[in-house]
């Protein structure tokens, strides 16, 4: 193990973390007129529907697979009688299915945003980051489907999730078990964690309130007129 994965793997996640959660939290205190989601339907509606629906089905498809996934203790799977083979195969499939999904809707998303003048007039340097961060993330996701298929005793499954369940728990050796990874693995695990350093700059903020969108069955309607 280099000191580039110790860097990464063991230390880099902590950084990343407190990015994401001291970022939110100052922006939350200091500028929550910017905690929105900034929709351009009023600028061009077209192909917003079928672009959100895909990508916000496949993306959280993807999140709670990868948290339950990686943080179940392996204890767990094997108590169940779950074989890591079997459990490997399960997270190819539905991995490939939420990500083929969430891949369609950014890919509309992406072509709306960058091929219409209007919106592509009012996006921000952030909007455009974001948008290609998750596509290279998605990208470099899908591919570890290949990389997987290539050895499905479930081994480095395994190890990637004994390095996140490290991770978590705050266990100094997190990097060493992901030390002999794919480099498609690192990557992917790499840009992952980058999401939650850009987390707080940009319109993802958005994604918490998401968790409270019950509250709007009791909330007021709200009416938007566009410019006359």
């Amino acid at each position: 193990m280099n000191y580039i994965d110790k860097f990464v793997f063991g230390i880099y996640p902590y950084i990343a973390m407190s990015i994401f959660i001291v970022g939110c939290l100052v922006r939350f205190e200091r500028e929550q007129y910017s905690w929105k989601s900034e929709s351009s339907q009023l600028l061009y509606a077209g192909q917003l529907r079928l672009g959100n629906i895909l990508f916000h089905v496949g993306i959280l498809g993807l999140f709670f697979g990868h948290l339950v996934g990686l943080l179940t203790p392996v204890v767990v799977w094997d108590t169940l009688g779950i074989s890591h083979s079997f459990k490997q195969v399960v997270a190819m499939t539905a991995g490939g299915i939420m990500g083929t999904m969430c891949l369609v809707g950014l890919v509309i998303l992406i072509h709306r945003r960058f091929t219409c003048d209007r919106l592509l007039a009012n996006s921000t340097w952030r909007d455009k980051l974001v948008l290609i961060w998750l596509l290279i993330t998605l990208l470099l996701g899908l591919s570890t489907i290949v990389v997987s298929s290539q050895h499905l005793d479930g081994h480095e499954m395994v190890l990637l999730m004994t390095w996140a369940q490290h991770i978590v728990t705050f266990r100094g050796d997190a990097a060493s078990f992901i030390a002999e990874a794919s480099i498609i693995f690192k990557l992917h695990i790499f840009m992952g964690m980058g999401l939650f350093v850009i987390f707080p700059f940009t319109r993802l903020v958005h994604v918490f309130s998401g968790f409270a969108a019950v509250t709007y069955i009791t909330r007021a309607w709200q009416l938007v007129r566009p410019r006359s």
